[in-house]
């Protein structure tokens, strides 16, 4: 059955249609907004604030031999609730479980997956960087999550994308890109070919207010460089999907611009980082949600940065 929604994003009221089917072991929930393909939405919460291990998108490709995950949630246990909700949908074994980049919310369900013949997929950057942000992700992991944090382990990719790779899932391809500096370095874009569903991990955000740790400016290029090709549905990081290709985008890169101009002009006025935080992208307070935590880390990361420029 098919439903128009209307929704709010980023002060935009706009319509998309998707397929509402939904699959739900407990309450973990699948929507399916292809053929073959279903999106579990994470919460709209704060690491700092709430957080519960289930806030990032996760998505799940299903082929006629195999299935693809894409992102796992930050804890064994949201992994293992992702996946009794695709045993609910499909018999299939897991071929692949793919992670779009390094942060905690993402990979830290990886640890459900542990299974023969399933492979962890990654950019070419990510193993290492997960290693090396072992400790601190573990101690946060435990801190915030307690038992369910404690029981989640790290486990990296066996398999990198050093720039393009293909995976054949039975009658359906994914296309991964592995992409340069932009949410982070460790970035990683998933097309399904078959219904032209880009999953574009955190350099796309939607509703809540993006975050970086990477480099805004090549984060706008990325943005730029996947708005060149259409696509007939986005799933961002965070935030619902869309078919409207040129809102859900273009949202972001007028957030980002805004925020790179100001902080820009701060540095050359002198103006503290400090201050910067409570002015920079003003304007878009009312457009995201979480933007007074977020904004003021975004500027966090980027003063430092363009003060080289």
């Amino acid at each position: 059955m098919l439903s128009k929604i209307k929704l709010l994003c980023a002060g935009v009221t706009f319509a998309f249609v998707t397929l509402c089917t939904q699959v739900q072991a407990g309450s973990f929930e699948l929507t399916k907004v292809a053929e073959g393909v279903y999106v579990h939405h994470g919460q709209h919460l704060d690491i700092d604030d709430g957080y519960q291990g289930d806030i990032c998108n996760i998505g799940v490709v299903i082929g006629s031999e195999a299935i693809a995950v894409i992102d796992t949630g930050g804890s064994k246990h949201t992994g293992e609730q992702l996946l009794q909700a695709i045993k609910a949908i499909s018999p299939l074994p897991i071929r692949y479980v793919i992670n779009t980049h390094v942060h905690p919310d993402h990979t830290y369900g990886n640890a459900a997956f542990q299974h023969d013949g399933t492979h962890f997929v990654g950019h070419d950057k990510l193993a290492n960087t997960m290693l090396l942000r072992k400790e601190q992700y573990e101690k946060l992991n435990a801190r915030l999550l307690g038992e369910a944090g404690k029981a989640s382990a790290t486990v990296p990719p066996d398999t990198a994308v050093h720039d393009q790779l293909t995976l054949d899932l039975g009658d359906r391809t994914l296309q991964l890109q592995a992409q340069r500096v932009a949410h982070t370095h460790t970035d990683l874009t998933v097309l399904d070919t078959k219904t032209n569903t880009l999953f574009t991990g955190d350099l796309l955000f939607a509703q809540r207010t993006p975050v970086l740790e990477g480099d805004i400016k090549g984060l706008i290029a990325a943005l730029e460089h996947i708005n060149q090709s259409p696509y007939a549905l986005i799933v961002p990081g965070h935030g619902l999907e869309s078919k409207d290709q040129p809102t859900i985008i273009g949202n972001e890169l007028r957030y980002l611009n805004l925020l790179l101009a100001d902080v820009r002009s701060s540095i050359k006025k002198g103006i503290s980082m400090e201050q910067t935080m409570d002015t920079a992208a003003a304007s878009e307070h009312e457009k995201w949600r979480l933007f007074d935590i977020a904004n003021r880390r975004n500027v966090n990361v980027i003063y430092p940065q363009l003060e080289w420029e």
